[in-house]
């Protein structure tokens, strides 16, 4: 946690981190944190397989989803990751933006919320995760993740959301006497919330440029065809 804290040592981990591992599509922590931090005597603490994962998120259909995921008891965060994994493949690439997505994590084990911050952020992904109890609802901290540049190929930023009564009423949580310190990263709106037209305007030069360069393929398999 310390380091996901000190943006510069985050971003240098995340970076050595990638040159370790570049698939991104599954878990990476998964059998790591089962069999050495795992708590299964006290909070029964077994993590979904990546295959079950895989096939969960292709059995959810997009459509009634509306971009928004919601996973309680996440654990290091395998079936948010798969999830994350199967919008972007259900995406176009060309148009494919974070920001159209959003997922929300709950999760108890205080062991297991660094590795499930870490797996999100290092990915780019925009969600809340909240340490709570998910039946109880005691909870000591709720977490806000952003890519701020809307852009696939960045990681994350890292803010706590203030320990207030409409943060409470909106994640529906109880504060506990425990407190993460204040931090504040996005202090801004991002630029795709300020002029959200400017996007919409270059995914459709993006299309035409993409359709215009597609005619030019038919044309030449056609004079190729009849050659």
């Amino acid at each position: 946690m310390k380091i996901l804290f000190n943006p510069q040592e985050r971003i240098e981990l995340f970076k050595n981190f990638l040159h370790c591992e570049t698939d991104v599509s599954y878990d990476w922590f998964t059998t790591y944190f089962q069999d050495e931090a795992a708590d299964r005597k006290k909070k029964k603490q077994d993590f979904t397989p990546h295959s079950v994962g895989k096939l969960l998120s292709k059995l959810v259909d997009t459509e009634y989803l509306d971009g928004i995921t919601y996973d309680c008891c996440a654990g290091t965060g395998s079936l948010l990751i798969s999830r994350w994994n199967q919008d972007r493949l259900n995406s176009n690439i060309f148009i494919y933006h974070p920001s159209d997505y959003f997922y929300q994590a709950e999760e108890i084990s205080d062991r297991a919320i660094p590795f499930l911050l870490f797996n999100l952020m290092i990915r780019g992904i925009n969600a809340a995760v909240v340490h709570c109890d998910v039946l109880s609802r005691k909870c000591k901290g709720v977490f806000f993740i952003q890519n701020e540049k809307d852009d696939f190929l960045r990681f994350s930023s890292l803010n706590v959301m203030p320990y207030s009564d409409v943060v409470s009423r909106e994640f529906n949580v109880k504060w506990t006497d425990f407190r993460y310190p204040d931090h504040i990263e996005n202090k801004d709106w991002p630029e795709y919330l300020i002029n959200p037209q400017k996007r919409i305007d270059e995914e459709k030069k993006l299309k035409d440029k993409i359709e215009g360069f597609m005619k030019v393929v038919k044309i030449k398999e056609k004079v190729i065809n009849h050659g």
